[in-house]
């Protein structure tokens, strides 16, 4: 399906990424459907697209026509009936394969019957997804890295039921969002980015929980000597440290290696409900939430 035959997006999910990914969609002309369950997330998830925007257009990034443009493009609703006529769609709803997997199976029977179904997960590959559909060939990962407003980088995995033509439909697509997209032509869990920095983000916890220095060091490392732009643990804070809890229970689940279990210190804080920037408190104390971007 050439991109010139999508015209309507729909996003599934009103957290941090889907509200961000709807805008992004909605910047570049698309006419986007925002869905959740929750009336509430809906309405958050607005607030925090207004805000976000209003800075731009403060610091001239953006005018105040273009902003009201893009909002006028989305429609934010609680009904999946909304996607009738959707031909692309970015599922970002929480990291569970049980409800991933059902939301898929409704997807399926609710939009056209040339819609793309692309999940925005870099843990959940799409071949764990496809067969809860009667079109595995036009499901992928479309995996946005947080915050989508800002990364430009966006990576297309192809799994072995995803078609030639949607894999290049969506490389096409995240061109015409004005995003960089990589392919990956096999699935594997974390795809590159998430890979390396899982890696990173290990040996941070480990030099952490031994004593060996601060969170605040490491991250100072980090940024420093490597030249990071955020440290592993201020990176934590800033995705959510619920969203790093659940990716590794996904991995433990699908290794049964104890090593891919969620570090002691993240269960612990997840356990407090000291999630990050989203709460106020993970690694860091935040005075505004949510996340500024």
């Amino acid at each position: 399906m050439p991109t010139e035959n999508i015209n309507k997006v729909a996003v599934i999910g009103a957290g941090t990424m889907g509200a961000q990914i709807s805008m992004v969609c909605a910047l570049a002309g698309y006419s986007v459907v925002l869905q959740d369950v929750s009336a509430d997330s809906l309405e958050n998830g607005k607030g925090i697209l207004e805000e976000q925007m209003m800075k731009r257009v403060k610091k001239g990034r953006l005018t105040s026509e273009k902003v009201s443009e893009a909002f006028n493009l989305i429609q934010f609703t609680t009904s999946l009936e909304d996607l009738k006529e959707v031909d692309f769609v970015v599922e970002a709803i929480v990291e569970k394969l049980d409800i991933k997997r059902d939301l898929f199976a409704k997807l399926d029977q609710i939009t056209p019957k040339h819609a793309i179904l692309a999940t925005n997960s870099s843990t959940i590959v799409s071949s764990k997804l496809a067969d809860a559909t009667n079109r595995p060939e036009q499901v992928c990962n479309v995996h946005f890295f947080n915050p989508a407003l800002v990364m430009e980088l966006v990576e297309v995995v192809r799994g072995p039921h995803t078609s030639t033509e949607t894999a290049e439909t969506a490389m096409e697509f995240v061109k015409s969002i004005n995003k960089y997209p990589v392919l990956l032509n096999k699935e594997i869990s974390g795809f590159v980015a998430n890979r390396i920095l899982g890696k990173l983000m290990d040996e941070a916890v480990y030099l952490l929980e031994n004593g060996i220095a601060s969170h605040e060091d490491i991250d100072i490392v980090c940024k420093k000597a490597l030249n990071h732009p955020i440290g592993p643990f201020a990176l934590m804070d800033l995705t959510g440290l619920d969203v790093n809890y659940l990716v590794r229970m996904q991995r433990y689940q699908e290794s049964g290696d104890e090593r891919d279990k969620p570090s002691k210190i993240v269960k612990e804080k997840v356990e407090k409900g000291e999630l990050g920037r989203k709460t106020g408190k993970g690694f860091y104390t935040y005075e505004n939430t949510p996340a500024k971007v």
